[in-house]
């Protein structure tokens, strides 16, 4: 839900700007209203996560899928500035704002979810379905947005077109709900007193989740890091293609989709990999791409229009960002103990989201626009890679080792006699 709302936004990036904005539309205020969305994550993240730690995470999970959904939906209802003037823009952005808001708890809440359920052997390949869903609904997004502006006429996307892919999340999120409220708590937040302490107050969980600063600290720039690579692929780049790649639409909404329909198809595989190897091995690898090749990778993609060259750049960046989408949902809830888990996970998660994951398409945008350097977004690219290896080289190998907090967690009873066996022994 939380990503194919994100992918129907950015897929119709030019619409809205012509739907809400004066002017015939301004990428910069699109860019900027997501940005806005972006902002209150953090808020979202404070609320929902300590929130997480205290009433369990089942309850939390469906409170933001709920919002989420009333807020995609209500974006698809807005009319537009034709008919209401400047509050149309002012409209979008206070129902954009919601949907950050609740979003600030919903992948986060995953992450922890799916980790604290998952064997400690098995934990990676586990958390790798989460961003094969996230991917999923950027396919279906792009899918969709692609068939529509197909068969619409130019005219009926700007009156009506750009409205079915946002209201289709209500039936959607009905159906995600009701599978939902069928889950049970996870163990680990059951075996940790389900919040229970001598102090359970919101402030005193919110001084225990800050204690945290320095897993929160390689939390932000690894996020940091993940974030821009994707906002920049699933952001920015549809439009990219178009205005400075010379790709005609929908040829270069084509290349993204193709290219998350590759990782859709390897990330799982590569999530098993990394409960073998270590995730550190794969996010060096990423973070080694970003330096050596974002610059090659937007060379090919300004490739006079060629759609064969401009493919191989963005499945480049592609490779990159599949290297992070494999490992951190993985890794992320292995830096924090059970007590504090979800909070911390999503103030990091989301201060770094908000500050350098949603800004990414509009910063990308406003260098390209004031320097008219094509090759600025590669730079942005380069700097997160760097950022990326300073914190790896503080961050610890987490594949394979139970949860800070918590006791082995293993698929089968057997496995479990095995490890008691061995202990006596």
């Amino acid at each position: 839900m939380e990503w194919y709302d994100f992918g129907v936004y950015g897929y119709l990036a030019t619409t809205i700007a012509r739907v809400f904005y004066p002017g015939g539309g301004s990428l910069i205020g699109a860019f900027a209203t997501l940005a806005a969305a972006f902002a209150m994550r953090p808020l979202g993240g404070l609320v929902f996560g300590p929130l997480g730690d205290r009433i369990g995470r089942k309850r939390v999970l469906v409170a933001t899928l709920v919002l989420m959904t009333l807020g995609t939906t209500a974006t698809g209802l807005l009319p537009g500035y034709r008919a209401i003037g400047v509050a149309a823009p002012i409209l979008l952005v206070a129902t954009r704002m919601v949907q950050g808001f609740s979003a600030g708890g919903e992948y986060v809440g995953a992450m922890v979810y799916v980790g604290e359920q998952a064997p400690d052997s098995k934990r990676g390949m586990m958390a790798g379905f989460l961003p094969l869903s996230s991917q999923a609904g950027y396919v279906v997004a792009g899918a969709l947005v692609t068939g529509l502006r197909t068969w619409l006429s130019d005219e009926a996307m700007l009156s009506w077109g750009w409205r079915i892919p946002l209201l289709l999340s209500a039936p959607l999120g009905l159906a995600a709900l009701y599978l939902r409220l069928r889950l049970d708590e996870s163990p680990a937040f059951r075996q940790s007193g389900g919040g229970s302490g001598d102090d359970d107050s919101a402030a005193a969980q919110l001084r225990r989740t800050t204690r945290q600063w320095r897993p929160l600290a390689l939390c932000v720039a690894l996020v940091l890091t993940y974030n821009m690579t994707d906002y920049l692929l699933t952001g920015y780049l549809p439009s990219y293609l178009q205005t400075s790649a010379r790709i005609p639409y929908p040829g270069g909404l084509l290349l993204i989709v193709l290219t998350l329909l590759a990782m859709m198809a390897t990330v799982v595989p590569m999530a098993r990999l990394s409960d073998h190897i270590g995730v550190k091995p794969v996010l060096w690898s990423g973070t080694i791409m970003l330096v050596a090749l974002s610059a090659p990778a937007f060379m090919l993609i300004r490739s006079a229009g060629s759609y064969l060259v401009a493919f191989a750049g963005v499945v480049l960046i592609g490779a990159m960002l599949l290297c992070f989408d494999a490992t951190l949902p993985a890794t992320l809830p292995a830096l924090f103990p059970t007590r504090v888990r979800y909070g911390a996970l999503a103030i990091g998660f989301n201060v770094s989201v908000s500050a350098f994951g949603g800004t990414t398409p509009l910063a990308a945008e406003a260098l390209v626009s004031r320097t008219g350097n094509p090759m600025a977004p590669a730079y942005l690219l380069i700097a997160a890679g760097v950022i990326g290896a300073l914190a790896l080289v503080f961050t610890p190998e987490v594949a394979g080792r139970r949860l800070p907090g918590s006791g082995p967690a293993v698929e089968s009873e057997a496995r479990a006699r095995e490890l008691v066996e061995g202990r006596d022994g």
